[in-house]
C-alpha cells in the first residue's frame, strides 16, 4: 500500500499537470485525412480559424488549389459553399474553402480574376474608395505548377506585361496585409476599427495559410497576425464583415453565407 508521503506526492503532481493544462493557449488541431494539411483554431493573440497546405503539395494531382465562381455549364454563381459542394465532380473532396477576392452587388469580382486559364476580369488599377482600393492592393495566384505567389497589384502588372506571370488562377483583393514583410504603411495601431476579417499568407515554414478572425479585429492586428505569428512575408486581405466565410468540416465549421468568388482546396481520389 502506498505510504501517505507518496500519496501526497502523486497528488501534486497531479495538481501541477492540472495547473499547466489550465494554463495553455486554448487550440484546436483537427486532424486530417492527410498530413499535407490541417486546420486549426488558436485563442491568441486573438480568435482565429486557419487553415494551411504545405506548399509542396500543390505540385501533385492529389491536392488543388483552385478558384470557383459560376455554375457549371451557366454564368449564374455558385454563391454558396452548399452550391460548391453540389457541383464538384465524383471523386473530389473540398478538404476547406473561403470566399476569394471582393465582389459587387451582382457577386462578381470587382478585381483581376482568373479561372483555369481564362481571365474572368482585367486587372484593376484604378483609385478608388473602400478596402480595396486602400492602396497597396494585391493579387493571389498560382500558374499550372500549383506555386502560390501574392504579389502587390502594380509589380504584378509588370510581371503579367513583360510574361513572367502565366496566371492559371489568380484573385486581386485589397489592401495588402503584409507586403515584402512589411506591414501596410497606411494601417494605423490606434486604429479602433474592429471587424471580422479574411485573409491568406504565403509563409516561410512551407505553407500557404488562410485566415479567418473569430473576433473583430483591426487590419493592424490582423496584419500582425500573418507578419509576426505566422511568419508571412506576403499577406492580402480577401474580406470582411458579413462577407468573410470559411468552410472547414475537419473543425466543424461550415458557414452559411452568399460571395462571389470563392477558394478551395480540391483533394482528388482520381
Amino acid at each position: 500500500m502506498p505510504s501517505a508521503t507518496s500519496l501526497a506526492t502523486l497528488a501534486s503532481v497531479a495538481l501541477l499537470a492540472l495547473s499547466l493544462s489550465a494554463c495553455s493557449p486554448a487550440a484546436t488541431d483537427a486532424a486530417s485525412d492527410s498530413s499535407q494539411w490541417a486546420c486549426q483554431v488558436q485563442q491568441a493573440p486573438f480568435a482565429y480559424s486557419a487553415c494551411a497546405i504545405e506548399a509542396s503539395a500543390l505540385g501533385d494531382k492529389r491536392h488543388v488549389l483552385q478558384l470557383f465562381w459560376q455554375q457549371p455549364d451557366s454564368t449564374q454563381p455558385l454563391l454558396s459553399f452548399d452550391e460548391l459542394l453540389a457541383a464538384l465532380p465524383a471523386g473530389q473532396t473540398l478538404s476547406f474553402a473561403m470566399n476569394a477576392g471582393m465582389y459587387n452587388e451582382r457577386f462578381a469580382p470587382i478585381g483581376y480574376t482568373v479561372i483555369e486559364g481564362v481571365e474572368k476580369r482585367a486587372l484593376n488599377l484604378r483609385s478608388g474608395g473602400g478596402n480595396f482600393h486602400l492602396l497597396p492592393n494585391g493579387v493571389m495566384w498560382w500558374e499550372r505548377d500549383g506555386k502560390v505567389q501574392i504579389t502587390e497589384s502594380q509589380a504584378f502588372s509588370e510581371q503579367l506585361n513583360g510574361g513572367q506571370a502565366q496566371p492559371w488562377y489568380a484573385t486581386q483583393s485589397g489592401p495588402m496585409l503584409v507586403i515584402q514583410d512589411q506591414i501596410h504603411p497606411k494601417f494605423n495601431p490606434e486604429s479602433q476599427s474592429a471587424k471580422i476579417r479574411n485573409g491568406a499568407g504565403v509563409c516561410r515554414d512551407g505553407r500557404i495559410r488562410f485566415v479567418h478572425s473569430d473576433e473583430p479585429v483591426t487590419f493592424y492586428q490582423f496584419a500582425t497576425l500573418f507578419k509576426e505569428y505566422l511568419g508571412c512575408p506576403n499577406a492580402l486581405f480577401l474580406d470582411g464583415g458579413v462577407a468573410s466565410a470559411l468552410y472547414a468540416p475537419s473543425i466543424n465549421r461550415h458557414d452559411k453565407k452568399q460571395m462571389g468568388v470563392m477558394i478551395g482546396l480540391v483533394d482528388s481520389s482520381d
